[in-house]
């Protein structure tokens, strides 16, 4: 919510989050990421809330991190890839970053050494009877030790191509102007403009008072 909020309000999408709508969260959703994409994933979290909210225009993601030395892992599973129980937060992301590092050192160690990555996010939207499915990337590397403490996940691991920094380094303003997120829910809302019987819903009108042009 910290990175999408800013980023769908500034394109004049009207949203509600879980909270806001009063859908209170369940141990259900731990199931619903299920499927082996992050389009399949980010989809079926869009239907199943969409579900429950009365057939609401509901949007969702799912995203994670792919190297390349571990045939894209950790992937989809990049959220429990240590096989942790903990709650989300910091403790779960450092034991999903220690358990990177540790699979990085073992790739190495059998002749593996790259370390080129990529963030990638599917950012889905769901109404009834229809959706659409966007995806977007960054590309990158993993560092061998953590730089930073903004961001999440992954983040500080994450060395930016485009940004010459790791995420942990990067403001909130800086990583979205790169990051797979800010790309991914781009292409969506390009989309989402394009179906007409949702733009009324969706976003904004204009100022009726504002100045011309």
């Amino acid at each position: 919510m910290r990175e999408l909020v800013p980023l769908l309000t500034g394109a004049g999408l009207v949203v509600d989050t879980l909270v806001d709508a009063g859908i209170e969260q369940t141990a259900d959703e731990e199931a619903l990421e299920e499927f082996d994409t992050f389009e399949d994933n980010a989809l079926a979290k869009a239907r199943w809330f969409s579900a429950r909210s009365n057939g609401r225009v509901v949007l969702a993601d799912d995203s994670g991190l792919a190297v390349g030395a571990l045939d894209g892992r950790p992937g989809v599973r990049s959220k429990r890839w240590a096989g942790s129980l903990l709650a989300d937060g910091p403790l779960l992301d450092e034991a999903n970053s220690n358990h990177l590092l540790r699979e990085l050192t073992d790739a190495a160690l059998a002749g593996r050494t790259g370390r080129e990555a990529q963030f990638v996010c599917a950012a889905a939207c769901v109404w009834p009877g229809a959706s659409v499915v966007a995806v977007g990337s960054t590309a990158g590397r993993v560092l061998e030790a953590p730089t930073g403490r903004g961001g999440f996940g992954y983040d500080p691991l994450f060395w930016s191509h485009d940004l010459h920094a790791s995420f942990g380094e990067a403001s909130t303003e800086l990583k979205a102007s790169v990051s797979h997120r800010a790309r991914a829910f781009a292409l969506l809302i390009a989309r989402l403009r394009a179906e007409k019987s949702l733009a009324a819903k969706l976003f904004r009108p204009v100022d009726p008072d504002g100045m011309p042009g």
